[in-house]
């Protein structure tokens, strides 16, 4: 149990101040510069989370986006069409059918790091925290995992930038941001529209197939919808497990007496990958507007405002999290908000924890000298939107 050294901290994001030992003033703010109420405290936060009436996941509308970007998109949808789309998808992250993947995720994982030159190192990102979830997802909706290249440069393209989003005061560059944004989406939504076509002439065994013929009060799915879903499922498929995967891998490397206990015993390796997702929350905000007056920590929010709820603050709450900045892959329990809570838990997350454990548990046993290379690496994206490795280099 020990704190990741600051020197190995250098480059998180000033803004995630939480990754720095520090604790917000207040656990509701309002941030003059933005117009966004920013939530830290978890409680509150699970109070925003689990109260969709009160607050609305279609941030969109707040930020003037074209409404057949969201049409379809879970994230960005409220009950009662959130709760029919997503029955749509459960059955295909049911606990039998995510424990059935084992076998196909362990092979990949075997096949990427078989043409690692050990001579060479391994690069984690790039060479199995990245490829090996983007197949999976990729097989499961049936579009090509040979395209992750593509999948790669679209969402990179999104995420490159620090700049921070205002409501209150729009300007040429933050324009240019959402211009930019808005085209990766529209080059995904392309990509699989190509995709759903040819499953609407010609279906296969797949999710997108499912997805196409499916029908919601019996009316199917328009071409945008399915576009929008699958982009979701496609996107967040991978992204999310290739940024648990790749703290989790960091947060033990940068605590070697933690990682010979995770090497020795390994049934520590669930609790070091749960609490690697509570220590460097992968999305450490998600967004909500209020549609009513509420009030939430005492303070009093209008109606219509942007809210963030601060996931990756509430993981460091004291007040529910014994000594929060260290960190305790022995911790129990470990309630963290990861992967949200209420209505938009994530429908990924038993998949993403099967990716994670599987991979790290094959690397320990492939690798029993694994180390961060010190004159190439940890680089942390610098987006403030993510706590994630750009890259990880390591000496295998």
């Amino acid at each position: 149990m020990s704190q990741i050294p600051v020197s190995a901290q250098w480059n998180f994001d000033e803004r995630h101040f939480w990754l720095h030992g520090k604790q917000p003033e207040s656990t509701v703010e309002f941030t003059s510069r933005t117009g966004v109420w920013r939530i830290y405290g978890y409680q509150e936060c699970v109070q925003v989370l689990a109260d969709p009436t009160t607050y609305s996941s279609h941030t969109g509308r707040m930020a003037g986006i074209e409404m057949d970007f969201y049409e379809g998109n879970l994230l960005e949808m409220d009950p009662p069409d959130h709760g029919r789309l997503r029955k749509l998808v459960n059955h295909a992250f049911t606990p039998k059918v995510v424990a059935d993947l084992e076998p196909r995720v362990a092979e990949l994982t075997h096949e990427l790091l078989d043409s690692v030159d050990p001579a060479g190192g391994l690069e984690l990102v790039d060479q199995l925290a990245y490829p090996l979830p983007v197949i999976v997802i990729a097989e499961m909706l049936g579009v090509p995992s040979s395209d992750r290249n593509l999948f790669k440069q679209w969402v990179d393209a999104m995420t490159e930038e620090s700049h921070e989003f205002s409501h209150l005061e729009a300007d040429e560059r933050q324009d240019r941001i959402l211009q930019r944004a808005m085209q990766q989406m529209q080059h995904l939504r392309d990509y699989i529209g190509e995709h759903a076509a040819e499953r609407r002439k010609r279906p296969r065994n797949d999710l997108l197939s499912t997805l196409v013929s499916a029908e919601v009060d019996g009316v199917r799915l328009s071409d945008t919808e399915v576009a929008n879903f699958a982009n979701v499922l496609l996107v967040n498929g991978h992204i999310t497990t290739t940024m648990v995967l790749g703290n989790a891998v960091f947060c033990l490397l940068a605590h070697s007496g933690v990682l010979q206990e995770v090497r020795d015993d390994r049934s520590l390796v669930r609790g070091a990958i749960e609490e690697s997702m509570r220590y460097l929350t992968p999305f450490p905000e998600m967004g909500r507007v209020t549609n009513v007056e509420t009030t939430v920590g005492g303070i009093t929010i209008p109606a219509d405002q942007m809210v963030a709820v601060c996931i990756g603050a509430a993981n460091r709450d004291p007040l529910q999290f014994t000594s929060p900045d260290t960190f305790d892959v022995r911790r129990d329990p470990n309630p963290h908000l990861t992967f949200g809570r209420g209505i938009h838990f994530c429908v990924g997350a038993p998949l993403a924890r099967l990716e994670s454990q599987v991979a790290l548990n094959i690397l320990l046993d492939r690798f029993p000298e694994m180390s961060i290379d010190p004159m190439a690496g940890p680089i942390f994206q610098a987006s403030p939107y993510v706590t994630a490795l750009e890259r990880l280099p390591l000496r295998v």
